[in-house]
């Protein structure tokens, strides 16, 4: 039943809430500060610097211009001179790359036959070698036979010869 009545005018309690409102709007109300910074900020960049970013972006087209009327065909050009002298340099050069390419090749080629031509003569070599081998294993073996037939003929006449002194 008891409504809130506004303090009066003599109350202790006035004072403080005049200090509550006015810390209030010193530390949490930024409004008016930041509209304050705002209006300066308009007013400095309005009033000081008047045409300077006109006269910047004017003389920043010129430079634009010249660069590309005058500095850009000269780059152009030096670009291509350069080029086309890297050009040939790297086709000559690409040219000897080529020529020493089928010399070592070549040397390789060279290299290789000789190589095949040292195995062939070692082929041959080993294959006569073989050959001279199977002919005197087969003359061993004809002496050898020759000789065991003579050895056979031997010990038969020398049994003959013992069975003559056995008899008696």
């Amino acid at each position: 039943d008891r409504r809130r009545e506004a303090p009066a005018a003599g109350s202790p309690i006035q004072p403080i809430i005049k200090d509550v409102g006015e810390i209030y709007s010193r530390l949490l109300d930024h409004r008016p500060v930041i509209q304050g910074e705002i209006r300066y900020f308009v007013k400095e960049f309005e009033e000081k610097r008047g045409l300077r970013e006109l006269r910047v972006l004017e003389n920043l087209k010129n430079t634009i211009f010249e660069t590309n009327d005058r500095v850009l065909p000269k780059c152009e050009q030096a670009m291509r001179d350069s080029l086309n002298e890297t050009l040939k340099r790297l086709q000559a050069a690409n040219g000897m790359m080529h020529r020493l390419q089928e010399k070592e090749y070549e040397a390789r080629k060279l290299q290789a036959d000789k190589v095949m031509a040292r195995e062939e003569k070692c082929v041959a070599h080993w294959e006569e070698f073989m050959k001279e081998q199977r002919t005197q294993r087969a003359e061993v073996d004809e002496e050898h036979g020759k000789a065991m037939e003579r050895l056979k003929e031997q010990y038969s006449e020398m049994e003959k010869e013992l069975a003559k002194y056995v008899s008696f």
